[in-house]
């Protein structure tokens, strides 16, 4: 495997330079994919917030990407973890105003690093939403802050997922609860994947949490 630059696909009204704005959705993939794939969310989600799909920085091969090797199914080393976060927060702190909250998305591999946002800078983090994802068992920086604050997070995952292991799901089950105001759904039927009815969800939870200007208003018809 090899290292890349994190590339990123941003939302069409992103401005010029460093985008501004009370709050700023991140888009983060699962193992094997890239930046083009959650970008497909923004309007299933029917997203009103500027968002950036970011790019995992470890280069597969035929356009997949990570954030982390997999070396333990479900037990990350924490160390690869550290720095994709890190590489994440980078390039926040570059292109996104320090004055704006972010609102992490993340599938997977992705859903971790969305935990991690919140697990390392939670005074910056709002509404964080994993899906298919777990957490990381290492302690984080801002897990003590957690505790107190209990900000709300949404963890959707299917009831047939055989992607993510069991301990994954138990070490997320027990870790979420004592740290923030969890809303858990558990999908009938769905593996590892995303569902209408989770994309539904997520965004009663962002209108919930974030506000009216998170979502665009169905179009109906006159």
């Amino acid at each position: 495997m090899t290292m890349t630059s994190l590339h990123a696909e941003l939302s069409p009204d992103w401005q010029a330079g460093i985008a501004s704005g009370p709050v700023v959705a991140v888009l983060l993939h699962g193992y094997g994919s890239n930046e083009r794939d959650l970008a497909g969310l923004a309007p299933a989600l029917r997203l009103a917030l500027p968002w950036v799909s970011l790019r995992a920085p470890i280069a597969l091969g035929h356009g997949g990407t990570a954030w982390f090797a997999i070396t333990t199914p479900g037990n990350p080393d924490a160390a690869p973890v550290v720095d994709a976060t890190n590489a994440i927060w980078a390039w926040i702190d570059s292109h996104v105003d320090p004055g704006a909250k972010i609102v992490p998305i993340g599938f997977s591999q992705g859903g971790l690093m969305a935990s991690q946002l919140l697990r390392t800078r939670p005074e910056r983090v709002v509404a964080p939403v994993i899906l298919g994802g777990f957490v990381l068992g290492a302690p984080q920086p801002g897990d003590h802050q957690l505790t107190g604050n209990r900000p709300p997070v949404f963890w959707g995952r299917g009831a047939d997922d055989r992607v993510i292991t069991v301990p994954a799901i138990d070490r997320t089950a027990e870790f979420l609860p004592r740290h923030s105001s969890l809303l858990e759904r558990v999908y009938p039927g769905l593996a590892h994947g995303i569902n209408g009815a989770e994309l539904a969800d997520v965004r009663d939870f962002l209108l919930t949490h974030v506000g009216a200007d998170a979502v665009y208003e169905p179009v109906t018809g006159g």
